[in-house]
């Protein structure tokens, strides 16, 4: 059976708990992940709505994901260690082809919702931080709603959230990564 192509230019986003959430992240992943693929998967556990990206990358290393994985639970990137963490991974990798997986804030009515973009991760920036972009293609979980007056409406997350965000992450990218 031929599969499908699809247009590589768009953004897709489906809710978490859509029946058809991993096959349809999976199918939007697995034509844009390449030999030169590397997942960096950002955030830190010191936070548990920031959690995301870490908690990713400890699922696809102890699931041995055949694409190199950066930013676990045990040696996360985040705001402090960011720049040289880029560095570092510039320097182990020619040109890579870099996914970027991050929690991200956004409207009340789409939390839970995963995205995944064209361009890169603006890592920080829903609670007024300046850091470096990073990747050429966006993976974002919405873990909970932007607030003006609440800077950080990410520390009253629920872990279940994340974590089940995170499991349909990995299955996605764990699919779309079969020969």
């Amino acid at each position: 059976m031929e599969r499908k192509k699809t247009d590589l230019t768009r953004d897709i986003k489906v809710h978490f708990q859509d029946e058809n959430a991993i096959k349809i992240l999976s199918q939007y992943l697995r034509e844009r992940i390449f030999e030169n693929t590397i997942i960096i998967c950002i955030g830190t556990d010191r936070c548990i709505g920031d959690a995301l990206g870490p908690i990713v990358g400890n699922l696809l290393t102890k699931m041995n994901f055949k694409y190199p994985v950066y930013g676990t639970l045990k040696y996360p990137i985040h705001a402090v260690n960011l720049k040289d963490e880029i560095k570092k991974i510039k320097l182990n990798h020619k040109n890579p082809h870099i996914i970027a997986v991050d929690a991200c804030l956004g409207e009340k009515s789409f939390i839970g919702n995963i995205q995944i973009r064209k361009g890169p991760i603006f890592p920080g920036k829903g609670v007024g931080k300046i850091l470096p972009s990073l990747g050429d293609l966006s993976v974002v979980g919405i873990v909970d709603k932007y607030s003006y007056e609440d800077f950080f409406p990410i520390h009253s997350i629920r872990l279940n959230l994340v974590m089940e965000m995170a499991e349909v992450i990995v299955k996605a990218f764990l699919d779309a990564s079969k020969e």
